[in-house]
């Protein structure tokens, strides 16, 4: 059978045995008319006043400050265009007396690197970048620019930017998604880990938070991550939440504006419908990492998204196309644990990250993600390719390196599935045809559960 590919007509699409079983996202509309959606949405928010009238209330002259959180570009949030949730936020505002040069569009980087001037002018929509409006990157590593909250229930400092603890208004935007360690985003999300201190991610995505069985795509219940991340952001006050949700292309879905915990619950269980779907398990699964593996880094969430149907001792191929102006792997801190992973091999990794001795790197939570991966399958049955990747950072990369199955050009993604299948069948001894094959064609937007596991 004949698949699409995942980036773009410039390249070739895949060719896949016809006995593949194809998982996607469930049925679900976009919206007709999304800008009316989001003004309807600020109008008639869930569990809260309207938004105009929030902040109205938060006035109190021309010196007031509002403060609005939203994601950076590892996330496709739409803020710009007619789905843009950014500009009818700040064009309340303006129309209520807030001057612009008051009002702060504060990046929630969490501990990614600062998005650059070009990506903010891709990111935002040309009226809010003519605004006036500050536009500032979250530094979680500057103690200057943050304001000491007190410690959570788990022992974490609350550090947060004081330009959002000190706003008069504070507003929280975002998309929500699965999301493989904190159960969804969204929400509270935006608050932590998007404007903590780096020492709050010690506690936040610590080993045992991140090894606890709860801590997983879809799951909020008893999940200590998204507990975590929730008390944090009650503590730090939410005057106003705005998220979206979107499909595969991208459009919006939904809008759920109000509250922080009763508009992100809605949200949520908009997103389930669509976006846990069954599947039969997959003695090889080959998926790709989306618009948000624009690194390495992110590409683990492609990879553990397969685990509901990847069966014990199979194979995982792993497309990427990674666009990182900074380091398509990820930061110094990554790639130092990632390199560890990939010479001693998960289970020394694990023995080590959960000794007393260990030094808590900021970013191993991800590497520690990519070990759920290899307790599944040998890092020898995960090939990963990614035609845009640098030479030299290949030796840290954990798994098979696809490159040597590529052909140059648009044939590259094809060319490296058709024979990293043959590799696997000959590997197995079978004809193709004797092994399950999934297809995870929203890659790390859908999570597959085996149906008989769909309760575990």
């Amino acid at each position: 059978m004949t698949i699409k590919n995942p980036f773009g007509s410039h390249y070739v699409d895949l060719t896949l045995p016809e006995h593949t079983h194809i998982v996607s996202m469930g049925a679900t509309e976009a919206l007709s008319n999304p800008k009316a959606a989001i003004r309807e949405a600020l109008e008639h928010p869930i569990a809260s006043d309207a938004f105009k009238a929030i902040a109205q209330k938060h006035y109190k002259g021309p010196d007031s400050t509002a403060t609005i959180v939203i994601s950076d570009n590892t996330r496709p949030v739409p803020y710009t265009g007619e789905q843009g949730i950014l500009w009818p936020l700040i064009e309340v505002l303006l129309a209520l007396g807030y001057q612009a040069a008051n009002i702060t569009v504060l990046i929630g980087t969490g501990t990614h690197r600062a998005v650059t001037q070009q990506e903010i002018a891709q990111m935002l929509d040309p009226l809010v970048l003519a605004s006036g409006v500050k536009i500032v990157n979250h530094d979680c590593r500057d103690l200057e620019v943050l304001v000491r909250l007190g410690t959570t229930k788990r022992g974490t400092e609350i550090l947060l930017n004081k330009m959002y603890v000190e706003a008069d208004l504070k507003i929280a935007t975002g998309l929500v998604e699965t999301h493989f360690m904190a159960g969804v985003s969204g929400g509270r999300k935006a608050i932590c880990p998007g404007i903590i201190g780096e020492m709050g991610t010690y506690v936040f995505h610590s080993v045992p938070l991140m090894a606890d069985p709860n801590s997983r795509d879809l799951h909020l219940e008893n999940n200590p991550v998204h507990e975590e991340s929730l008390e944090v952001a009650l503590k730090a006050g939410v005057d106003f939440l705005l998220n979206v949700t979107l499909d595969h292309q991208f459009r919006v879905t939904g809008v759920f504006a109000g509250d922080l915990i009763q508009a992100h619950e809605a949200a949520v269980a908009h997103v389930k419908k669509s976006v846990h779907v069954p599947s039969e398990q997959a003695d090889i699964v080959i998926t790709h990492a989306g618009f948000v593996g624009i690194n390495h880094y992110q590409c683990a969430k492609a990879a553990v998204g397969s685990l509901g149907i990847l069966k014990e001792g199979g194979h995982l191929i792993l497309l990427a196309h990674t666009s990182d102006s900074d380091n398509k792997v990820g930061s110094l801190n990554y790639r130092t644990v990632l390199s560890l992973l990939k010479l001693i091999g998960k289970d020394a990794f694990m023995q080590l990250i959960k000794s007393k001795d260990w030094t808590f790197i900021p970013d191993q939570w991800q590497v520690q993600m990519w070990a759920k991966v290899f307790e599944r399958i040998d890092q020898d049955n995960m090939v990963f390719y990614c035609p845009n990747m640098e030479e030299y950072l290949w030796p840290l990369l954990p798994g098979l390196d696809g490159r040597p199955l590529a052909t140059a050009g648009p044939t590259c993604y094809a060319t490296v599935v058709t024979k990293a299948l043959a590799a696997i069948a000959q590997q197995e001894g079978k004809a193709l045809d004797e092994l399950s094959i999934v297809w995870i064609e929203d890659g790390p937007y859908v999570i597959p559960y085996a149906v008989e596991d769909k309760n575990q």
